[in-house]
């Protein structure tokens, strides 16, 4: 599902629209061109392109937008819309007491998958347990039962015993307090009459309430027929797409959901348990289009939040530089919080108007870049004293090459440090004193600046950027 030449090549489709009153039948087929190049490439089934892309024409051609729109916002959101038809809902998971079940082959996750699900309910106020069942590969035991520790959840499993079935069994008994019990079972490089057999006895044994199979987002096409298999042998009830940090295309995870007529439940990225979202059609498709994703963005910055003043200082509370003075201390506690929040390019990609677009015209490594910047003042503010990290200010030409020697950084990135305390200082002193009338009013000038002069871009959110 890391569409994301579909959604640069868009953007760039679309912004030849800007300014034009009519949209020729021409332009239609420009964008159509663009979606059906785009969707190929990331291995998205041939069927559901040209179902996609059909739609997509006619409805642009035949309907009238609303008055007010323009051609461009109004094709805009006919993609939006078809694109979110085309990946479907999200994969009901009540937050209640529930058994699921994972299946899926060698390689796709499904181990470190159970530990992320395992973290994502506990951060939702339940108790979730692990059980793992594979008694096939070398070291599944270990790893999951690491992964489970590192999640701070329940686990059960037994390395003395080679009947996953059993385990399976004690595992449920044993695990007869928590509220969510996810159990791992084996994979195969390739879905064979054992493993099928071995799923349905664990299948029979658990009595799941959803079974959920995972898939590796660099899976091509063979990811449909391999869905269809498990929908027969099981049921599949959702799918969750793991490895969405790499360069996977992850089309064929669409074919898979499509083949057995189920849905996403989660998205995977990244080797930590936190690495993992719940799946919501219409944010994923308002960060592809360069639009945002508010929910998920909101989400984060809690979790962030929480997990930053969970530290050793408790006394330190955000709202406290709202009223007094900045400090490097709170610019490290911001930092540690962006730290929590994950990847800098995948925070962006939540913030209307400033993903999508914006970071087509980044180098490639321009986050790595300033996640290199913000670790490098971490180690010049721990070379720094308690009046300096206070007040700032104080910091002279011989306090820097003190500091520079102490942290084995140069002076210039000391320099750095100071102004970019500098410049957050000011901007929070703008914010001091003003109202809930201002702040909004503040916010909506934001959005028709970042949406190209008051256009539908620029106002995602969790229901979708129109509403």
């Amino acid at each position: 599902m890391v569409l994301d030449d579909l959604g640069s090549s868009l953007r760039g489709t679309l912004d030849d629209l800007r300014g034009k009153s009519r949209i020729s039948e021409e332009d239609i087929e420009d964008v159509v061109k663009e979606i059906q190049r785009s969707l190929l490439q990331a291995d998205v089934d041939v069927a559901l392109v040209k179902e996609l892309s059909n739609n997509i024409e006619r409805r642009a051609l035949d309907e009238e937008p609303p008055a007010g729109t323009t051609p461009r916002d109004w094709v805009l959101r006919i993609v939006y819309e078809e694109l979110v038809d085309l990946v479907g809902e999200s994969t009901d998971i009540p937050l209640e007491e529930q058994t699921i079940m994972l299946a899926g082959l060698y390689g796709s996750g499904k181990t470190t998958t159970a530990a992320k699900m395992a973290w994502w309910f506990s951060t939702k106020g339940l108790r979730p347990a692990i059980i793992q069942t594979d008694t096939d590969r070398p070291g599944a035991y270990d790893q999951s039962k690491e992964m489970a520790d590192r999640a701070e959840v329940d686990f059960y499993g037994d390395p003395d015993e080679d009947d996953p079935v059993k385990i399976a069994r004690d595992g449920l008994e044993a695990t007869q307090e928590a509220d969510v019990r996810i159990v791992d079972t084996a994979g195969r490089d390739g879905l064979n009459e054992e493993l099928i057999e071995q799923i349905e006895r664990i299948e029979d044994e658990v009595r799941p309430d959803r079974n959920l199979l995972v898939l590796d987002a660099a899976m091509g096409q063979s990811a449909k027929s391999q869905a269809a298999d498990f929908q027969e042998a099981i049921g599949i009830d959702g799918v969750v797409i793991t490895k969405l940090d790499g360069t996977a295309k992850g089309g064929g995870a669409l074919a898979a959901v499509d083949e057995t007529d189920s849905t996403i439940a989660f998205l995977g990225s990244g080797e930590t348990v936190k690495d993992i979202e719940r799946f919501e059609p219409s944010g994923f498709i308002s960060r592809l289009l360069g639009m945002g994703d508010l929910k998920q963005l909101t989400e984060r910055v809690e979790r962030a939040m929480e997990e930053t003043t969970q530290g050793e200082d408790d006394d330190w509370e955000p709202e406290d530089m709202m009223e007094g003075s900045f400090t490097l201390k709170d610019m490290r506690k911001q930092m540690e919080a962006m730290n929590n929040m994950g990847p800098l390019d995948q925070v962006m990609d939540m913030i209307p108007g400033l993903g999508g677009g914006l970071m087509d015209q980044l180098p490639d490594d321009a986050m790595d870049v300033t996640q290199e910047r913000m670790r490098d003042f971490e180690v010049i503010m721990d070379s720094m004293t308690e009046e300096e990290l206070e007040n700032p200010r104080v910091v002279g030409q011989s306090r820097t090459e003190r500091i520079s020697r102490g942290s084995g950084k140069p002076e210039e990135r000391i320099r750095e440090l100071l102004q970019q305390h500098k410049q957050m200082d000011q901007m929070l002193k703008q914010f001091q004193g003003m109202g809930d009338g201002d702040m909004e009013r503040m916010m909506q000038q934001m959005q028709q600046q970042q949406g190209g002069g008051g256009g539908m871009g620029g106002m995602g959110g969790g229901g979708g950027p129109f509403g």
